[in-house]
């Protein structure tokens, strides 16, 4: 049984590594000289697993450590803001009920991975006064009542809405197993917040936390530009001395989404030398 996982100990995240297999991911963060992980459930988007249905068990018996899973919904296009926007998460209401399904697909995954924590994009939340706001909290809801009911926590990735709408969003919705995936950089690409500055207002359900760096967008609409860790905007150092001050004790796992896997896994591995000089210091 994998030993429980350290506060602020690096990890990394499975699809950044493009891996195809247990074995392949295993091998990987033993040449990172890292086990920590937060694993992509096996859906599509975020990667499919060799071993199939029996990926969870494979999983479990190779001794790394899982933070947590994620998951990605089929038909998501992250090709521009403009096509995620339409296309991610629950924002759709022509997709939902097969995203619930697939939703329930993923608890029961969690759950056989022996974890208690699932990642995802909730999709573009509406602003306060839109009406289709009441339609996608209502969905939302049904996901945090889902995963009340099997034992496991939901982190909304941040980036693709401000803090402040977050922030609301959770405090409508009052429900504990709905929490929050910190990932700066998306806050960069989307050109949204100053991730140091909206630290302390989501720190109180801060549940996990995705580091990347990344450059604001040039032109409006298009993406901002992702860069290694320590190299772009969001300024890796001061947020891991903010996490740190904010009481923060999960796992810092590093996401990698541009590059051959030879390149992603360079940038990684330097991401993970610099984390190490950044909780040394």
């Amino acid at each position: 049984m994998p030993a429980a996982i350290e506060p602020l100990a690096i990890g990394v995240c499975s699809w950044s590594l493009q891996v195809t297999s247990v074995p392949e991911l295993k091998g990987f963060l033993d040449r990172l000289g890292i086990d920590v992980v937060q694993i992509a459930c096996g859906d599509p988007h975020h990667a499919s697993w060799a071993e199939g249905d029996a990926m969870p068990a494979a999983a479990v018996a190779a001794g790394f450590r899982m933070s947590g899973a994620m998951l990605g919904f089929p038909g998501e296009d992250y090709t521009t803001p403009a096509t995620i926007e339409k296309t991610g998460g629950f924002g759709d209401p022509a997709t939902r009920p097969e995203r619930l399904e697939r939703f329930r697909w993923a608890l029961a995954r969690t759950q056989q991975l022996g974890l208690t924590d699932l990642m995802l994009h909730a999709g573009f939340i509406p602003e306060v006064g839109d009406p289709a706001r009441k339609p996608f909290l209502d969905t939302l809801a049904q996901v945090g009542d889902l995963a009340q009911r099997a034992g496991i926590i939901v982190a909304f990735e941040t980036g693709q809405e401000s803090a402040t709408l977050l922030r609301r969003t959770l405090d409508d919705l009052k429900c504990p197993a709905l929490k929050v995936n910190f990932d700066p950089a998306n806050m960069l690409l989307y050109d949204k917040d100053d991730p140091l500055a909206v630290l302390d207002l989501l720190a109180p359900d801060i549940r996990s936390v995705h580091l990347k760096d990344a450059n604001r967008p040039t032109t409006k609409g298009e993406w901002g530009t992702e860069v290694p860790l320590g190299r772009g905007q969001t300024n890796t150092a001061a947020f891991v001395k903010g996490l740190k001050r904010i009481g923060y004790r999960g796992p810092l796992c590093i996401e990698r989404e541009v590059g051959t896997q030879a390149e992603r896994f360079a940038d990684i591995e330097h991401g993970v030398r610099f984390l190490r000089e950044c909780l040394a210091s």
